[in-house]
């Protein structure tokens, strides 16, 4: 297998299955697709794009807000066909849409529903390329897609997949980035391929068990999952989030041994738990936080006295394995990635027996560098990993003023990108040779920490151009102060801010329902989240957790002062207003500054 395409004969060759891509109908039932319909459905797309007059070289756009076994399909014919997939974040706006289209000049576009065919249709009418809008829904507006199935052209397309090579381009994947227009970044079979193979390797799985996916395919990491779930033949069951938890949930229906996740979410079924085991009473609610306090003093691959095991099998039996449950029971890994997870999380689920596992990586490397893995010794909380086999990791100190150790994160390997599209002058700047070798430079901090095994995990510090500078000249951090204090479940999102000031703040969205549980206990009159933030109590109770994280970080990395929030920061307003966190939900620290600029003022006034 060299080709992404491949994967699809090596699923039907070896361990083909009834049910290999799923999703629930209108009628909120499983429709299936076999491997072998998935095989033909692709092909006859291919074939059905070739027929249509579309070229190999071609760009095809996908959009989608859910995930869905079209979706896939379209991306493995795009690929046969010889053409170019470029998947569009479905939540990005109009503008946005049409700067993508021009400048990869896509020819046509697929889409699922809600307001993406409107969204292209109002892009196509400045790019000149875009000639064809199709949607996955029959009864939405615009062409269906299957209306190109056609098997005219299946002889061109064999034709074609024996020339394409493993070092062709396959996608370009548009990375949103926290400031100025989306950059394309290109991806060849060879790059992804290897990311699939050498991952694969870590998920504890087996043949026809199932799988979870509700994690965007548009981005580059549910992507290359969904690939190494069909690499190892696992059955793959689309959803959303809004239907994930609780007795009817698809959690309990699928009852998944593997998914992937980004870290809000596992924090969102955290506090949910939390709150839980807040509202029990007596000797359950005793029973509740003893078992979970045993979690404060986790390690991986602890052992234990005998005294201090039969305390953790009683814990088990009647606190964590209703946990387990609550996930469908059957886990044996979650893989988290695209932001930073805080330890407290990992720790509380490992403990409970649901193995949570940090990776990274970015959309430049396909995306995976690094990874925890579930084998004794192959993870260590807080670090996001050791070096995927083929890649090769520095830590460059001399373009900043870092910690000790700490330095620019470099990536060597098979599964870095071909450049920025259209980009020769940025492609100039993001790689560096190194001992004779060509480096991207991640634009990340960290440092290599020896693991108890020997092995060298990577910890990841900050974001290069996120380091604010203390008029003092002074450097500090932000994303390890925030997501230190993003532990406590008051605190929903965080941003420091100080960069040129004397002294670090914060701006604080709450969050809602712990405050106003919180509220309930303390018997304050709960009326608005506006109104509740003005509160001299609920003021104080803030000012009482920031106290408890501040001793954690050095005397100029402290917040002094710090502003409470109502409105929550999004990917997307309904209002076109700008957002402030992109689509994996980084902050756009220049978009929320300039947002609250009085309120930032009013801090240092």
């Amino acid at each position: 297998m060299t080709r992404l395409f491949d994967l699809l004969h090596h699923q039907v060759a070896n361990f083909p299955i009834d049910n290999a891509l799923n999703s629930r109908n209108i009628d909120g039932n499983w429709k299936s697709y076999s491997s072998q319909k998935v095989l033909e459905s692709a092909e006859l797309a291919a074939s059905g794009l070739l027929h249509l007059g579309f070229k190999p070289g071609d760009k095809i756009a996908i959009s989608s807000y859910k995930n869905r076994p079209e979706w896939v399909i379209m991306d493995f014919a795009i690929q046969m066909a010889g053409m170019i997939s470029i998947p569009l974040y479905p939540t990005i706006s109009p503008n946005e849409y049409e700067y993508i289209l021009n400048e990869a000049e896509v020819k046509a576009a697929f889409c699922g529903g809600l307001d993406l065919f409107d969204k292209l249709t109002q892009a196509q009418k400045n790019c000149s390329t875009l000639t064809h809008i199709y949607t996955f829904d029959p009864d939405s507006k615009g062409s269906f897609w299957e209306t190109i199935l056609d098997p005219s052209k299946l002889h061109k397309v064999e034709e074609i997949k024996t020339e394409i090579k493993a070092d062709d381009l396959a996608t370009i994947i548009y990375t949103s980035g926290t400031t100025g227009n989306p950059k394309g970044v290109m991806l060849t079979h060879s790059n992804i391929m290897h990311v699939i193979v050498e991952t694969s390797k870590f998920l504890p799985l087996q043949p026809g068990e199932k799988t979870l996916s509700f994690l965007p395919l548009c981005h580059v990491y549910e992507r290359a999952v969904s690939f190494a779930y069909c690499y190892r033949g696992a059955a793959v069951y689309f959803c959303g989030t809004d239907n994930l938890s609780g007795p009817e949930g698809d959690l309990a229906n699928v009852r998944p041994v593997v998914f992937s996740t980004v870290p809000r979410l596992l924090e969102k079924v955290y506090e949910a738990i939390y709150n839980k085991g807040l509202a029990l009473e007596g000797v359950k609610k005793n029973l509740f936080f003893w078992a979970l306090n045993l979690t404060d003093d986790y390690e991986l691959d602890q052992q234990l006295s005998f005294t201090k095991k039969l305390k953790w099998k009683v814990a088990d039996k009647l606190i964590f394995s209703k946990w387990r449950d609550a996930l469908g029971g059957n886990i044996r890994m979650i893989v988290t990635g695209a932001a930073p997870c805080p330890s407290k999380i990992l720790s509380v689920f490992c403990a409970a027996g649901i193995p949570v596992r940090e990776a990274y990586g970015l959309t430049e490397t396909s995306p995976t560098l690094t990874v925890n893995s579930i084998e004794p010794g192959g993870a260590f909380i807080g670090t996001v990993g050791y070096a995927i086999p083929g890649v090769s990791l520095k830590i460059d100190p001399s373009d900043g003023n870092y910690a000790e150790n700490e330095g620019e994160i470099l990536a060597h390997g098979p599964n870095v990108m071909q450049g920025y599209y259209k980009k020769p002058e940025i492609n100039a700047k993001v790689f560096k040779e190194v001992d004779g070798k060509k480096y991207f430079c991640t634009g990340d901090i960290g440092k290599l920490i020896k693991g108890k095994s020997g092995i060298e995990f990577l910890k990841i510090t900050d974001r290069k151009k996120e380091l604010l500078k203390t008029s003092g000249g002074k450097y500090v951090a932000p994303a390890p102060i925030e997501n230190k204090m993003k532990e406590d479940f008051l605190i929903e999102q965080m941003m420091v801010v100080g960069d040129k000031q004397k002294f670090v703040t914060a701006l604080i969205v709450p969050a809602e329902v712990s405050l106003k549980n919180w509220c309930v206990h303390k018997k304050l009159n709960w009326t608005s989240l506006d109104e509740m933030i003005q509160n001299e109590a609920v003021i104080a109770k803030y000012e009482k957790v920031i106290g408890l994280y501040n001793p954690q970080f050095s005397h100029i990395e402290q917040v002094k002062k710090f502003k409470l929030i109502s409105s929550s920061w999004l990917p997307v307003h309904e209002d076109g207003a700008a957002a402030e966190l992109t689509p994996t939900l980084k902050l756009k620290r220049r978009v929320i500054r300039e947002k609250f600029k009085q309120e930032i003022e009013d801090l240092y006034s």
